[in-house]
C-alpha cells in the first residue's frame, strides 16, 4: 500500500513537471536565486551589487573632486550652469546696454553656489547608493557603459533633489546668489518687467540644484565608464573580479 502512494506521488509530480514546465522553470529558478550566476560565471548577486555600489561611490568621489572646488562648474563648459532660460531676455539686454559685468556676476554666482554645495552633497549621495537594491544587477552589470549611473539616477533623483535643495539654498545664501540677481535686474530697470512679461519668476535655488545634479551624475557615469573599459581603473579587488568577470565571458 505504501508503495503504491509512493509511486502515485510521483506520478503526480512527472505529470505536473511535464503539462506546466513554464510554472516549474519558474520554481526551479527561484530556488537558484542568490547564488552563483550562470551568465556571468563566479560572481554571485551579492558580489553584482557590491562592485556596482562600489564603482558608483567612485564616482561620486570623482565628481565632487572635480566639480566641488573653485571653477568646477563654471570654468567647465561641460557642466557649466547657462543663465535660466526667463532670464535671457534681461542678459541681452544689459550686455546691450553695456553691462556685461553684471551679468556676468550673477552668472559666475549661480555656478559658484553649485561648487559650494557639492561637497556638502557627497554624504547624501553615497548614503542613496549604500541603500540602492539593484533588482536588476547582473542586467546593469552587463549593460551600456553608463547603466548603473542611469540606474541611480532613475530611482534616488527625487529623493536626491529633496535632500540637495535645502544645501544649495545654504549655497546660494553664502556666495550672495539673490544680491547678484538683485543688482543685475535693478541695472535693466523697467526693461525687466517687460521681459519678464508673462513667465514665472525663476526660483534659482531649484534651478541649480537641477543643474548641480545633473552635472554630478554627469561625471559619475564618466567614472564608470572609465570603470568598465579600463582595467587600471578598477582599484581595488572586488572592482576587478566584477567588471573583469565580463571580459572573461560573462558579456553579453
Amino acid at each position: 500500500m505504501r508503495q503504491r502512494v509512493g509511486l502515485s506521488f510521483l506520478a503526480l509530480i512527472i505529470c505536473w513537471c511535464l503539462c506546466g514546465c513554464s510554472t516549474a522553470g519558474d520554481w526551479l529558478d527561484r530556488l537558484g536565486r542568490g547564488r552563483t550566476t550562470n551568465s556571468i560565471v563566479g560572481l554571485t548577486q551579492e558580489e553584482i551589487v557590491s562592485g556596482l555600489r562600489e564603482a558608483l561611490g567612485k564616482g561620486v568621489d570623482y565628481a565632487v573632486a572635480n566639480l566641488g572646488r573653485e571653477g568646477g562648474f563654471f570654468q567647465n563648459l561641460e557642466v557649466r550652469i547657462p543663465m535660466p532660460e526667463s532670464l535671457q531676455p534681461v542678459e541681452r539686454t544689459l550686455r546691450a546696454l553695456g553691462q556685461g559685468q553684471v551679468v556676468q556676476e550673477f552668472h559666475a554666482t549661480i555656478n559658484h553656489a553649485a561648487e559650494r554645495a557639492v561637497p556638502e552633497a557627497a554624504a547624501v549621495l553615497l548614503n542613496s547608493i549604500r541603500q540602492m537594491q539593484l533588482a536588476d544587477a547582473e542586467r546593469i552589470l552587463r549593460g551600456p557603459d553608463t547603466a548603473a549611473t542611469e540606474y541611480f539616477r532613475r530611482t534616488s533623483e527625487t529623493n536626491l533633489y529633496d535632500r540637495f535643495l535645502p544645501i544649495v539654498k545654504q549655497a546660494t545664501a553664502a556666495t550672495g546668489v539673490t544680491a547678484a540677481y538683485k543688482r543685475m535686474t535693478e541695472r535693466a530697470g523697467p526693461l525687466v518687467a517687460e521681459a519678464l512679461l508673462g513667465r514665472e519668476a525663476v526660483d534659482l535655488d531649484s534651478y541649480i540644484t537641477h543643474k548641480a545634479l545633473d552635472g554630478l551624475f554627469l561625471k559619475i557615469a564618466e567614472q564608470e565608464k572609465l570603470i568598465r573599459q579600463n582595467p587600471a581603473a578598477r582599484t581595488s579587488e572586488l572592482l576587478r573580479k566584477v567588471f573583469g568577470a565580463i571580459l572573461r565571458g560573462g558579456g553579453a
